[in-house]
């Protein structure tokens, strides 16, 4: 049996984050990436889902793998659903104006 999560406030400040990144592991090469909203929203419309639980792994050539994957009111993973990977990594996907998140 899981125990659910507490409460919490998963807002922080632009000041929290950019810390927090700062800090970033010295082996990840990339700084973060991003899927597509229609990927995100294809596992939140499922029947049952509350949530989306993240599991790192690593990609055939070494470089970061994020996996998604639905969950439901006891925390369980939807395994039977949808599942995403293939994000896309910032470099080089980032954008053309910055981030004030990052230091250029």
């Amino acid at each position: 049996m899981t125990n659910p999560p507490p409460p919490r406030d998963h807002k922080i400040t632009l000041g929290q984050a950019r810390a927090l990144l700062a800090k970033r592991p010295q082996g990840i090469a990339a700084r973060g990436g991003h899927f597509p909203r229609e990927a995100i929203e294809a596992i939140l419309a499922q029947p049952g889902c509350t949530g989306i639980r993240f599991y790192y792994g690593t990609n055939s050539d070494g470089s970061t793998a994020i996996v998604l994957v639905g969950i439901d009111d006891t925390t369980t993973d939807m395994t039977s659903g949808e599942i995403i990977d293939n994000h896309f990594p910032c470099p080089p996907f980032c954008g053309d104006g910055g981030s004030a998140l990052r230091e250029e």
